[in-house]
């Protein structure tokens, strides 16, 4: 198996010096956000491009696009300009969440998402990597909802799955997908008086022994199946963001990871 590392596990790094962490973990691909940190919001592409090439970096997503499943008001500009963004930066994929207030988004609204989201993803030959969101609110909680609605836009590659570990966990969801995946997300829970139910992004942190999500369970799963993509860390909390030495930490977590999945 391999690593990439999603920026949002040392926000407080400046890019060029995530990188450089990134490499000393022995790690080659990264995610890039525009939330936390908002990489977006504060560099040019052309920087972006530039400092990923200077450090042997392959960037694989910008995270996210939202609400994706709502084709309507700025997000059909949004989508245009991270998608320039993601070309000029030399970006292979954007990351696709659906809306997450507790409103229903039907099934042929998605799919008209996808189909009006496609040849703005194919003129700039990247991939959509569609991520349902396991939360009870959410409006695409389950892989196959997504598979679905991929299929019915007609299922050339432009779109893949975002296997999310925290996610699988909160939908009750039981199948995997290898073959439909392009990249793993990987975060684990460890407070034992959580209920499922009531898990957020604020309670996701770096795995480890104590991960209640069953992430190594799901790792050989994919595994097993034909995945060979990379695994991505992507944790939310706080706690995880301010550690002293984020570089260690991650350490930690891969190393876990690789001998608990071998």
């Amino acid at each position: 198996m391999r690593f990439a590392i999603n920026h949002i596990s040392a926000p407080k790094l400046p890019l060029a010096e995530f990188f450089a962490m990134c490499r000393r973990l022995g790690v080659a691909e990264v995610e890039i956000r525009n939330d936390i940190p908002d990489v977006l919001g504060t560099m040019t592409p052309q920087a972006v491009r530039a400092e990923a090439e200077a450090q042997g970096i392959a960037i694989l997503s910008i995270n996210a696009l939202y609400p994706f499943n709502l084709w309507s008001g700025d997000l059909p500009d949004r989508a245009r300009r991270m998608a320039d963004y993601a070309a000029e930066a030399g970006v292979k994929s954007l990351v696709m969440c659906p809306l997450n207030d507790g409103t229903r988004v039907p099934h042929s609204a998605v799919v008209e998402a996808l189909d009006a989201m496609k040849p703005i993803l194919k003129a700039h030959g990247l991939v959509g990597l569609v991520e349902p969101l396991g939360f009870p609110i959410s409006s695409l909680r389950t892989k196959a909802e997504a598979i679905a609605a991929i299929t019915e836009a007609g299922d050339d590659g432009t779109y893949r799955l975002m296997h999310d570990t925290f996610h699988h966990h909160l939908a009750g969801e039981a199948e995997f997908y290898p073959n439909r995946t392009g990249l793993v997300h990987v975060s684990g829970v460890t407070d034992p008086a959580l209920a499922v139910g009531d898990m957020l992004d604020a309670h996701r942190v770096l795995v480890d022994t104590e991960d209640r999500l069953n992430n190594i369970l799901q790792i050989k799963a994919l595994l097993a199946a034909g995945y060979n993509g990379p695994f991505s860390f992507e944790p939310f909390a706080t706690e995880v963001h301010d550690a002293p030495d984020p570089e260690a930490a991650l350490r930690e977590s891969m190393d876990y990871i690789r001998e608990a999945v071998a």
